[in-house]
């Protein structure tokens, strides 16, 4: 690949996560490899990511839950589920959470290649913003690494939870972004004095940002928020 990725690997077996893990890294691809879904949903919520494998079956948490946990908070990652199982209704439950693709054990790893290139090819025409890369939210410019905000008053520097909270609603733009799974990336925990924590936030972003009028952080009662760019 011309462009190191990260990729999130999720895989119980051992011996195949280090095979997996070795291939991928030589191939040029960045590769983290968690144990369980458990650890690896808390990686993906620390980190950033381009690419996720997640195996089906697995300790903690399923790979199918997993995908799930993950698509409420990221609508675009992509996902390849892999799995000894080839009925069709766990395809269809594969897909139905949010998977890309999906490879059946045994596979080949030149196999593996060709459907990670085949699902990030797909993907490179939604132009998906990531947090290393300066874009503009409106006509605001925004640094998500450094956490900076350009303002007309001046350049703003985020905190660690607004720049996350942030992050995930620009990424999720038009999408709605389900608050309990914010809380629970952001937080740890999706309790009532959290909950309240994360809507002073919401606030403090409102407030930042509505140099812009066509900005938009809309309560959507009884799921969570949408932000929109009108």
């Amino acid at each position: 690949m011309s462009k190191a990725l990260n990729i999130l690997l999720a895989e119980d077996d051992e011996n195949l996560g280090k095979l997996l893990h070795t291939y991928l890294k030589t191939k040029g691809f960045e590769v983290d490899l968690a144990r369980n879904g458990k650890i690896a949903f808390e990686r993906f919520n620390s980190s950033t990511y381009n690419f996720c494998i997640f195996d089906v079956m697995m300790p903690e948490m399923d790979g199918f839950t997993l995908a799930k946990e993950i698509r409420e908070i990221d609508k675009k990652v992509p996902i390849l589920f892999l799995t000894a199982k080839s009925m069709k209704d766990d395809k269809l439950q594969g897909f139905s959470v949010g998977a890309d693709d999906y490879l059946t054990k045994p596979f080949s790893m030149e196999e593996l290649l060709a459907r990670i290139t085949a699902i990030l090819r797909r993907s490179e025409s939604n132009n998906e913003k990531t947090v290393n890369e300066e874009l503009f939210i409106g006509k605001i410019k925004y640094e998500p690494e450094l956490r900076l905000l350009h303002l007309e008053e001046g350049v703003k520097k985020l905190t660690t939870k607004e720049n996350q909270l942030l992050q995930l609603l620009v990424k999720n733009e038009n999408e709605i972004l389900d608050r309990q799974a914010t809380l629970r990336a952001i937080w740890g925990d999706d309790n009532y004095f959290n909950g309240r924590s994360m809507d002073v936030y919401i606030a403090k972003l409102r407030k930042l940002l509505r140099e812009d009028e066509a900005i938009e952080i809309m309560n959507v009662h009884g799921k969570g928020f949408k932000f929109l760019i009108k």
